[in-house]
């Protein structure tokens, strides 16, 4: 998405993200952003520091990042010196898994990958939220077939408390016209050909057609592509979406 130009849509839809952001800043603190160092993810980062807002930033280790996302986790501390609160899988439960299961036993069954999902990033992602009033994510509407339903604040069940997903409405494009407006660094895995990055062994680039989160789990049905994280719950429209009176 080198070409992506940038709009007075795209500017509209960042006025629209940040007006979110600010008002889970002052109504639900104290708040944290998950930052998996995706195209959206770095989208956010850069909303809240270019702002200063008082929003936590957070990632999960999983022990099995590519490189490259290490890489791009330096390059954004340089940029918005700014902490990134990074999270570890419980060692013990890692080993234990992989002793009873296997290196890659997330290949196996669908069972097994949410095994590991569980262990490497969900139970993590519960000590990053456990005493926060809201998590903000990057999900978009249009990444995949499990989204496309996707609120822009939603009751998380699962972990207790409110999710905002200020990105719902952007395309593809949106994000990459912001960034190459802005300047905001992103992951080399971007322009090799994945449009979304996870783990190095669960994820591969696409090709030209294929929908932009095939290269995820590409083993696995569409349907079944989620890791446990994103619960759904209640939804509140979109700023734009709203009716008025």
């Amino acid at each position: 998405m080198k070409n992506a130009e940038y709009t007075d849509a795209v500017q509209a839809k960042a006025d629209a993200a940040l007006e979110v952001l600010r008002r889970v800043a002052d109504e639900y603190s104290p708040a944290t952003m998950a930052n998996s160092f995706g195209a959206e993810d770095m989208v956010l980062m850069d909303l809240i520091c270019r702002n200063n807002l008082p929003i936590e930033i957070f990632s999960l280790d999983t022990g099995r990042l590519p490189a490259e996302t290490y890489t791009l986790m330096d390059k954004a501390h340089e940029k918005y010196d700014q902490e990134v609160t990074v999270y570890f899988p419980d060692a013990t439960q890692v080993e234990q898994f992989v002793r009873k299961e296997g290196v890659n036993a997330f290949y196996r069954s669908v069972e097994l990958r949410k095994a590991c999902c569980g262990i490497r990033k969900v139970e993590p992602l519960k000590r990053a939220l456990g005493d926060k009033k809201a998590w903000i994510t990057g999900l978009r509407r249009e990444q995949a077939v499990t989204r496309t339903e996707l609120p822009v604040q939603e009751y998380d069940k699962g972990f207790g408390l409110e999710k905002f997903n200020p990105l719902v409405d952007w395309t593809e494009k949106d994000v990459w016209a912001y960034i190459h407006h802005h300047e905001v660094p992103y992951s080399e895995l971007h322009d090799k050909g994945y449009p979304s990055i996870g783990c190095a062994p669960c994820t591969r680039a696409i090709t030209v057609g294929e929908d932009i989160r095939a290269g995820r789990w590409w083993w696995e049905n569409p349907e079944l592509k989620e890791c446990g994280l994103h619960v759904a719950g209640p939804s509140t429209p979109l700023p734009s979406e709203r009716k008025a009176g």
